[in-house]
């Protein structure tokens, strides 16, 4: 069995979230020296997404303590209707997953603060999580969940069919998955479910991964 945080309700926050904890929007709280990313693109700073506590289950005896995600997207009006196509790729450039303390070797700017996520009606958007630690089942190829029978495979679908921290990725492509690696999952969240505004597609489902000597990450967006 693999370790998960299923995230049960996102818990809108009531002043500045400032502390190293798992949370949604807001503004990052750097361990290090800031390193925000930018758009390949267009050279301008990503949206950042949210922040997540590297649990030791997650990431073993790596350095990492905190991962950040960002992503390229449009501000509240008619431009965040549209997206990059390159946003849902791990190496289009228009989105990072950037570890600390870790490596990340993309373009960075050394801001305390910039974009960030924000409701439909535009108003900012900061929610921390309430996680309940379960566990998901063993990851399997897509040849053997395909070789399950319906009742097996409806049954493994819907145990790792949930927004989390941890666990296991089923993905509908599994050549998507990024190269090199080994890579562990380290969030899966459906972004149309979410109480923020985060237009990735029609019904996108972002996983974000961290390497296994817990020092850098990579997002991948699939859209059914």
């Amino acid at each position: 069995m693999v370790a998960v945080w299923r995230i049960v309700s996102y818990q809108r926050a009531e002043s500045p979230v400032t502390g190293p904890v798992t949370k949604f929007g807001g503004q990052p709280t750097w361990l290090g020296q800031p390193q925000w990313p930018l758009s390949t693109a267009w050279g301008t700073p990503m949206r950042f997404v949210c922040q997540i506590v590297l649990e030791p289950e997650l990431v073993g005896d790596g350095p990492g303590r905190l991962a950040y995600v960002f992503v390229t997207h449009g501000e509240h009006g008619h431009d965040a209707d549209d997206f990059d196509p390159d946003v849902v790729l791990p190496d289009g450039g228009e989105n990072a997953v950037i570890v600390q303390p870790g490596r990340f070797t993309g373009p960075t700017a050394p801001l305390t603060s910039g974009p960030t996520l924000y409701h439909e009606d535009g108003s900012a958007a900061e929610y921390t999580v309430e996680l309940v630690r379960d566990e998901d089942p063993e990851p399997l190829s897509s040849d053997a969940y395909l070789a399950l029978t319906p009742e097996h495979r409806d049954r493994y679908f819907q145990a790792v069919d949930h927004d989390k921290i941890g666990g296991t990725a089923l993905l509908d492509e599994e050549h998507d998955r990024p190269v090199g690696g080994p890579w562990r999952l380290l969030l899966r969240v459906a972004t149309n479910w979410t109480p923020f505004y985060l237009n990735l597609g029609a019904a996108p489902v972002a996983f974000a991964f961290v390497s296994g000597d817990g020092r850098e990450g990579r997002l991948l967006v699939q859209d059914s």
